[in-house]
């Protein structure tokens, strides 16, 4: 390896490769046939680059390979600087961009990662080129910090940091200041000043085709753009979890709002009322996207946040939700009956709509007719015949039922029980001989019986039409890139299966230590736990018009139902969750439930 005395000089094959064999990461057959297979590689990459691109194992962990960032994080080490990995979500892009312009980060494959006011941190792939460093610091009049990053993500970040920076900055000078916005009632009007930017400039453009694909590239199931004072904030939620991603120029926000509600069709002077719509998109790699967009007036403009639907993700095997076996065999059973009532219960958010969508999509053959009645309608399936609720013109859900009853339904669902008519309809479609699927809003499986109870549904018609329950929460599951083993002890596992005194299986079980693919929170993606509940006889007959919720649940017990805890604790001794997440995530046991409102 090249040392700092020698002078700049770019890293070469020949020097890499050497040094990889002789810290017996690389087998010196390889690289030997590499050097002399080099003449047909281009010759424009980065050695580490093309080091990756021959997919060679790590004798360290055979199981690995010695992919670009474990190669850079072995240069950091070899050059004896910092090794950085660039996450855009913590990268200020208009500050850093203003360190160096892009033509000089673009000659030196440099990128500035962070400001502060003693030093610049700029990340680099060439430890041994220093030539820009002293001109820099002479400008900057201020330290500079070198660090080693991956190559390709310079050379990306270079063109998407300074491409975003330049398109925000553009159409912020365009404004020129003479932003004023009457339904910001928190913002202080500028008097004598008008003029707004266009929704379809091409920078507003350029910023709002970045955003959709960002969000797609780092799994955002949402993207918020929030107004503040001063300020908009763009945040994603991936995982479960919000993220700060960028703030934005009041100006350049509320025109980017503008253009997101053009494509959403929705009305664009209205300001003042909550609106509802949708968009389909195309994602990078050709995938078709559908994007649902709501905006609610605050007291800064207005806000907006767009949900993803992915039909890749949406629409999943029953084992890739999460169902075990138990659950898996309970809940075909309960919706293979030809007639009947099957509630999901949860939280917003937790899952319901990808279980019940993946559901009619296996349910939907050509010789049965699925119509469903939804507010909005989540996302579009050529295989269901959806209808949207539009209360402005009395087409709620009632009447959603009560019509889709004449078209001839095999299955119906219905996208939520909210109210005593609603229920009633969904009854009596139960009654006439229909499937029908829809959801409720309970803490768990039996809270659902005396739900509809309180709506006003008598206890008969409960036991002759609710075939089940199911009762669901979607919990993060362990990062399988830097998944590792973990004690359980005894006193953990008590307190997660706690009244219930449920054996530990195992003493240990796995956790995520963080990496680069799940940024450090040693979880990635997501699965659901679920509570199954089916109505068998004996259940039925404690459904009274009185019903007693925990004597209810004990009965429900007795006859095989396992809590949502349990379900849990079976995926952490399974190794696929932690005991913090299903601890988090699942309600208390009923007793922890009574003392907390005491």
């Amino acid at each position: 390896m090249a040392t700092p005395h020698q002078g700049d000089r770019p890293l070469t094959l020949t020097q890499l490769v050497t040094d990889l064999v002789t810290d017996k990461l690389v087998s010196k057959e390889a690289a030997d046939q590499l050097l002399v297979n080099r003449r047909t590689i281009q010759s424009s990459q980065h050695p580490l680059v093309i080091i990756a691109n021959q997919k060679w194992k790590d004798p360290r962990d055979p199981k690995k390979l010695l992919h670009i960032e474990t190669l850079t994080e072995w240069l950091a080490v070899k050059s004896g600087m910092d090794y950085f990995h660039i996450d855009p979500f913590k990268v200020d892009f208009a500050a850093v961009t203003k360190v160096m312009s892009n033509a000089y980060a673009d000659r030196y494959k440099v990128l500035p990662v962070a400001v502060n006011a003693n030093e610049v941190t700029i990340a680099t792939a060439e430890p041994y080129v220093r030539e820009w460093e002293a001109q820099l610091k002479q400008v900057l009049r201020q330290d500079i910090r070198r660090v080693i990053a991956n190559p390709l993500e310079i050379q990306s970040y270079i063109v998407e940091f300074y491409n975003l920076a330049q398109s925000v900055k553009t159409a912020s000078a365009q404004d020129r200041g003479n932003f004023s916005d009457v339904t910001n009632f928190e913002q202080l009007m500028q008097l004598g000043r008008s003029g707004k930017l266009d929704a379809n400039d091409q920078h507003i453009v350029h910023i709002c085709d970045w955003l959709f694909t960002y969000a797609f590239q780092q799994r955002a199931s949402d993207i918020h753009i929030e107004p503040r004072r001063d300020i908009g904030n763009v945040r994603f939620r991936i995982d479960g979890a919000l993220h700060q991603v960028y703030q934005i120029p009041t100006p350049v926000m509320v025109a980017m709002t503008s253009r997101i509600k053009i494509m959403g069709r929705m009305d664009l002077v209205e300001k003042r009322r909550p609106q509802d719509g949708r968009l389909k998109t195309v994602s990078p790699d050709g995938r078709e996207i559908e994007l649902r967009l709501s905006t609610m007036p605050t007291a800064f403009g207005e806000k907006m946040v767009m949900r993803i639907f992915d039909p890749e993700t949406l629409v999943k095997d029953y084992s890739e939700l999460g169902f075990g076996e138990d659950d898996e065999r309970k809940w075909k059973h309960m919706v293979s009956q030809p007639h009947g009532i099957v509630l999901v219960t949860g939280p917003t958010g937790s899952g319901k709509t990808t279980t019940l969508y993946s559901t009619l999509k296996t349910l939907s053959t050509p010789d049965v007719n699925v119509c469903s009645v939804e507010d909005p309608i989540e996302m579009i399936e050529p295989s269901f015949n959806q209808m949207q609720v539009q209360t402005t013109i009395g087409v709620d859900f009632a009447s959603g039922i009560r019509t889709l009853m004449r078209q001839d339904p095999d299955i119906i669902m219905v996208g939520e029980i909210r109210d005593l008519e609603t229920a009633e309809m969904a009854v009596q479609a139960a009654l006439t001989g229909h499937l029908v699927l829809s959801t409720l809003h309970t803490n768990d499986a039996p809270s659902a019986i005396t739900r509809l109870i309180d709506l006003g549904v008598p206890a008969y018609l409960i036991q002759s039409t609710l075939l089940g329950v199911m009762a669901q929460r979607l919990i993060r599951t362990i990062c399988p890139h830097c998944k590792e083993k973990a004690d359980l002890d005894d006193a953990t596992w008590e307190n997660l299966v706690a009244p219930w005194k449920a054996p530990n299986p195992k003493g240990t079980t796995a956790a995520g230590k963080g990496c680069l693919e799940c940024r450090m929170t040693g979880y990635q993606g997501r699965m659901g736990i679920y509570e199954t509940m089916m109505l068998t006889p004996e259940i039925k007959r404690h459904i009274t018009e009185k019903t007693d919720l925990e004597a209810f649940r004990e009965q429900a017990y007795k006859e095989g139902l396992k809590p949502l805890r349990i379900n849990g604790a079976m995926k952490v001794a399974a190794g696929l969750t932690t005991v913090d997440e299903i601890l988090k995530t699942s309600p208390p046991p009923a007793g922890d439930r009574r003392q907390a409102a005491r």
